[in-house]
C-alpha cells in the first residue's frame, strides 16, 4: 500500500483506540486506558447518527426486518445499564422503562419483538439526554470503582469492556441500517469522509496457497477481550489450494450480471434462489441503475460506480457468482472456510492492527469511511486479507471445542448455532477494537448485508462443514428432559402440573392471556394453551427459549442425554406425541428480565414464575410490580424450592430464608409481606416435587413451594 494515496491518513494520536490490553499490572494506566476506551467509543456511536437529517431519520423502519434506528441509538446505552446490574457494580437502573424497551430486538429470531405497536419510542432528543446520563454513570463507574488486575473472564469489570465492544459492534452494524436508510433522511458528515480513489477494476488471478496447519486456541487468559466463540481449540490440516489476488471487486461481478446471473435459477441453492426471488433482487442491493449508468448507495450519499471497489453482496449472491463462474471456466471455484482464510492470513504475514501506527489496511477507521479500490493493500501476493469488507465464507458459525457461554452474555452466540449463519472473515473499514482481531469470529444470516464481500478460491469441494454441536449443551438437555421427557420414580411432570394448578384455580375466571415467566424450555407455556386463549413463554436465556422455540415452529425437539460418561442416549419428544399439537398458534416466546419487563407486557389473567424467585438479582422488585401486569382478579402463581444462592441473589435482595429480629423468616413470609397490598393467599401452600436427570442413575429429587395469589387490587 502506497501511503501517498492517503495523505489524511490520522496521525497516531488521532488513531481510534484499539482494543485494550487487559493483564499488565498497572492499575491506573488500565483506569485510564478503559475511560479513553469508552468516552471514544460513546462519543463515535453518537457521531454516526449525526448523519441523520431530522427525526423521521430516527423513527422510520429502513428495513421491514429491523427497528427503526431509533432503537439501535438506545439500544446500546441500554445494555451497558442492564449487564452492569447483573454484575452488581450499579445498584440502580437509570430509566426502567428504557431499560426494557431497547434491551432486545436487533436480530430476526423468533423471540424479537419487531410490532411497532408494542412500542411508544421516546424521541432522539429525548433518548440523547439518557445517553448523556449513561456516559456520566459509566465514566464514574471507570474513575472510581475498585480494580484488580488482570481483568479476565470471571472478573466484574469483564462487563465493561463487554458494553463497550458490543457498541462498536453496532457502530458497524448501525452504519449499514443508515447506508439503508432513505438517501433524503441522510446527509454526509465531515467525521465520515468516503474514499474519493477509483479507477478500472484490476483484472483477478490466482495466488497458490500452501497446505500448512490450522491452530485456534484462544486461553481466556489472553491479554485482550473476547467473545464466547473464541474460545477452545480447533485444529485443522488445509490442502494446498488457490485464492484470488483481490476481493472480487464491482467491475468483475458486473460479468456476472451482465450475464444474466440474477436470472438464472441454475446458479443459486434453494435458498439463495427464494431469497432473490422474494427480494426480486436482479442486482446488488447497493447498485442504482440511473440513466443506462450505475451508481453505488454509499452511507451517506450516492457516487458513479468505483468499478475497482469490492462488490458489496450477501451470501447468496457471493455464492452464485461462485457457481456461475465455476460453470465458465471449469474451475472447482467456491467460497472458501473459515480455516482456508487463516490459511491466508498466515501465507500473506499479516499482522495485528498497531496501536499508535495506521493499519496496514483499510481498517479500523484509519482511512475512510467507505470501500476502496481493491488494489490499495497488499499484503504479500494477496490484496485485503484483512479490511476493506469482509469476506464471506462456505463455514456456518460452530462452537469450538470447549466452547462456554459467558454467564452475563448467554445469548451473544447461542442463537446463531442453527446453520444459517455463516462466518464472515477480515473486517471492514468500520470494524474496530475486538472486530479487527486474528480471534474474532463473526457470523450473520445468509441473506443479511454487512459491508462485506468475497474473494473465492479453486479448491476441492468441501467434504463437509463443521457442525454446531449446540443441541448437546448438558443444560438444555437435562431442562428439555424436565419439560418434555419421561416422568421418573413416579413423580408428575413437574411443568405440566403446575399447569393443571393454574387451570384450575382460573376455572369461572376470563382466560384471554396468560404469561409463562421464566418459562425456560417451554412446556407450560403450551401446557397453558389449553385453557387460555394466547400464552407467551418469557425467560431472560435464549439458550432455554429456543427449545421452546424449537417445538413451536418444528413440533419437534432433538437432544442427548448422559447415561454415563461418554454413553449418551438420543432423544426425540414431539407435540404430537404430548397431545399439545393443535396449541402451536396460541403461544409465542420471547426473550426478557423479569425483574424490568417491557410495558407492553400487561393484563394478562394468570402470570406463573415457576422456580423463578430465588434465581432473580432483584426478586424483591420483581415482587413489588409485578401487580401491574395482571387484570384484577387475576391470578399469579409463584412456584419455588427457595434456593437462596448469593452467586444468582445478593444477600440483601432475598425475600426471606434468613433471620429477621431473631425469629425465622421464611420466603412465604416474605411473600405475604411483598405481596399483601395487591393480592390475597387464595390457599394454603402446596409441595409439588419434581425430578431432573443429570445422569442415567443420578438424579435430583427437590420441592417446590406452590401459592396462588389473585390480585384484589
Amino acid at each position: 500500500m502506497n501511503s501517498l494515496l492517503y495523505p489524511n491518513t490520522p496521525y497516531p494520536n488521532t488513531l481510534f483506540p484499539r482494543t485494550p490490553i487487559l493483564n499488565g499490572n498497572d492499575v491506573a494506566a488500565t483506569r485510564e486506558a478503559l475511560l479513553t476506551y469508552f468516552l471514544t467509543t460513546f462519543n463515535r456511536y453518537e457521531q454516526l447518527f449525526e448523519t441523520l437529517v431530522n427525526e423521521q431519520a430516527y423513527q422510520q423502519k429502513p428495513i421491514a426486518l429491523r427497528h427503526p434506528l431509533i432503537f439501535y441509538f438506545g439500544h446500546t446505552a441500554t445494555f451497558f445499564v442492564n449487564k452492569l446490574l447483573l454484575a452488581g457494580l450499579l445498584k440502580e437502573r437509570i430509566n426502567p422503562k428504557f431499560e426494557a424497551m431497547f434491551s432486545v430486538g436487533v436480530d430476526e429470531m423468533s423471540w424479537d419483538d419487531l410490532n411497532d405497536a408494542h412500542y411508544d419510542w421516546p424521541t432522539s432528543v429525548e433518548l440523547k439526554h439518557y445517553r448523556d446520563q449513561v456516559r456520566e454513570t459509566v465514566e464514574a463507574l471507570i474513575k472510581t470503582a475498585p480494580l484488580t488486575l488482570p481483568i479476565d473472564w470471571q472478573h466484574p469489570w469483564w462487563v465493561i469492556i463487554m458494553a463497550i465492544e458490543h457498541e462498536r459492534i453496532h457502530l458497524e452494524t448501525s452504519s449499514v441500517l443508515i447506508r439503508q436508510q432513505k438517501l433524503t433522511l441522510v446527509q454526509p458528515h465531515a467525521a465520515w469522509p468516503t474514499c474519493n480513489r477509483s479507477g478500472a477494476a484490476p483484472n483477478n488471478s490466482l495466488v497458490t496457497i500452501p497446505a500448512g496447519e490450522v491452530r485456534l486456541n484462544k486461553e481466556y487468559s489472553a491479554a485482550e477481550y473476547g467473545w464466547d466463540n473464541e474460545y477452545g481449540l480447533h485444529e485443522a490440516h488445509i490442502a494446498e489450494f488457490q485464492a484470488s489476488r483481490y476481493l472480487v471487486s464491482n467491475g468483475e461481478f458486473l460479468d456476472f450480471v451482465t450475464a444474466g446471473g440474477y436470472s438464472n435459477d441454475a446458479y443459486w441453492n434453494t435458498e439463495g434462489a427464494q431469497w432473490k426471488n422474494f427480494a426480486l433482487a436482479t442486482h446488488p442491493t447497493f447498485w442504482l441503475r440511473k440513466n443506462d449508468t450505475w451508481h453505488l448507495r454509499l452511507m451517506t450519499e450516492e457516487v458513479a460506480m468505483p468499478w475497482d471497489w469490492p462488490a458489496e453482496v450477501n451470501y447468496h449472491e457471493a455464492k452464485a457468482f461462485c457457481n456461475w463462474k465455476a460453470q465458465h471456466t471449469g474451475l472447482t471455484v467456491r467460497l472458501p472456510s473459515e480455516d482456508e482464510w487463516y490459511r491466508l492470513y498466515d501465507f500473506a504475514g499479516v499482522t495485528a492492527v498497531p496501536d499508535k501506527q495506521v493499519a496496514a489496511a483499510n481498517i479500523h477507521l484509519d482511512y475512510a469511511a467507505s470501500a476502496c479500490p481493491v488494489n490499495d493493500f497488499s499484503h504479500g501476493d494477496l490484496y485485503d486479507v484483512t479490511g476493506n469488507v469482509w469476506q464471506w465464507t462456505e463455514t456456518p458459525i460452530y462452537p469450538l471445542s470447549g466452547f462456554a457461554v459467558h454467564p452475563l452474555y448467554d445469548d451473544f452466540t447461542t442463537p446463531t448455532f442453527d446453520g444459517r449463519h455463516n462466518l464472515l472473515k477480515g473486517g471492514s473499514w468500520i470494524s474496530c477494537g475486538n472486530e479487527a482481531l486474528y480471534s474474532a469470529r463473526y457470523a450473520f444470516r445468509r441473506h443479511f448485508f454487512q459491508h462485506a464481500g468475497f474473494r473465492y478460491v479453486v479448491a476441492d469441494a468441501l467434504a463437509s462443514v463443521p457442525a454446531s454441536h449446540y443441541e448437546t449443551d448438558k443444560l438444555i438437555s437435562e431442562y428439555a428432559e424436565f419439560h418434555y421427557g419421561d416422568s421418573y420414580f413416579g413423580v408428575e411432570n413437574f411443568t405440566k402440573a403446575l399447569a393443571d394448578i393454574a387451570i384450575s384455580a382460573s376455572a369461572g375466571k376470563p382466560a384471554r392471556k396468560a404469561l409463562d415467566l421464566g418459562c425456560a424450555s417451554g412446556r407450560a407455556t403450551f401446557e397453558l394453551a389449553r385453557h387460555f386463549e394466547h400464552v407467551t413463554g418469557i425467560d431472560f436465556s435464549v439458550r432455554l427459549i429456543e427449545s421452546g422455540v424449537q417445538m413451536a415452529e418444528k413440533g419437534e425437539l432433538n437432544y442427548t442425554l448422559v447415561d454415563e460418561g461418554q454413553l449418551i442416549t438420543y432423544k426425540t419428544r414431539t407435540l404430537v406425541g404430548l397431545g399439545l399439537d393443535n396449541l402451536k398458534g396460541s403461544v409465542a416466546f420471547l426473550q426478557g428480565d423479569a425483574c424490568n419487563l417491557k410495558p407492553s407486557l400487561s393484563e394478562y389473567d394468570l402470570i406463573l414464575a415457576a422456580n423463578l424467585i430465588d434465581r432473580l438479582y432483584s426478586p424483591q422488585k420483581f415482587l413489588s410490580s409485578i401487580h401491574e401486569r395482571i387484570n384484577i382478579g387475576g391470578i399469579l402463581l409463584i412456584a419455588s424450592p427457595y434456593t437462596w444462592l448469593e452467586e444468582h441473589t445478593k444477600r440483601e435482595e432475598w425475600v426471606g430464608g434468613f433471620k429477621h429480629n431473631a425469629e425465622n423468616f421464611t420466603t412465604l413470609d416474605g411473600l405475604k409481606e411483598q405481596l399483601g397490598k395487591h393480592f390475597r393467599l387464595m390457599a394454603a401452600p402446596v409441595d409439588v416435587p419434581f425430578v431432573i436427570r443429570e445422569t442415567k442413575r443420578k438424579f435430583q429429587h427437590s420441592l417446590s413451594e406452590v401459592t396462588l395469589w389473585e390480585r384484589i387490587v
